[in-house]
């Protein structure tokens, strides 16, 4: 499947120099939305997937969907303050300062299957936070799954470092 056409792509934001990959006109088109998560769907219905965990923000959009259409849990990655419950906590570095992400304590056991959705995989800093809370919960990573991975920020490297396999749809 073809992206590059539905991906807009917006020169100097949100800084010079760099090239912000935006998903909403994708996100407008009924058709070809179905479309991207029917494909992961398809890749991910044969696997005994058991729950797609999402990361904040845009990663929630594809994951609810995603869950829907394999008929399985749904859990959220948020930012620090944001579940109401007992959560487990992971921090890592940003290019200038750090996050942290958060998850309930008690939405994945031991065992689950899950595969980790996001919109875009840039540097991988957030998926491998994500990847270490997950670990720490004892879950099966089946995959980690965007839509966009750009290439030139190395995040694919680091997920192969981890021996964490991943699925894109376009890489620019």
């Amino acid at each position: 499947m073809n992206l590059t056409n539905v991906i807009a792509a917006i020169p100097d934001y949100p800084k010079p120099g760099v090239i912000f990959r935006d998903i909403t006109p994708l996100l407008a088109d009924g058709k070809v939305f179905q479309q991207v998560i029917d494909q992961f769907a398809e890749r991910y219905r044969p696997l005994g997937v058991t729950k797609v965990v999402g990361i904040e923000a845009r990663g929630f959009i594809f994951a609810t969907a995603l869950a829907y259409a394999l008929g399985i849990g749904f859990v959220p990655l948020r930012k620090p303050g944001k579940l109401p419950r007992a959560t487990l906590s992971q921090t890592y570095a940003l290019e200038y300062g750090e996050d942290t992400l958060e998850i309930h304590v008690d939405d994945i056991q031991p065992g689950e299957r899950v595969v980790i959705m996001d919109d875009l995989l840039a540097t991988g800093g957030t998926v491998m936070a994500a990847i270490e809370l997950l670990r720490r919960q004892q879950a099966d990573i089946v995959e980690c799954a965007f839509v966009i991975t750009l290439n030139d920020l190395e995040g694919h490297s680091r997920l192969a470092n981890a021996a964490i396999p991943y699925y894109t749809l376009c890489t620019f």
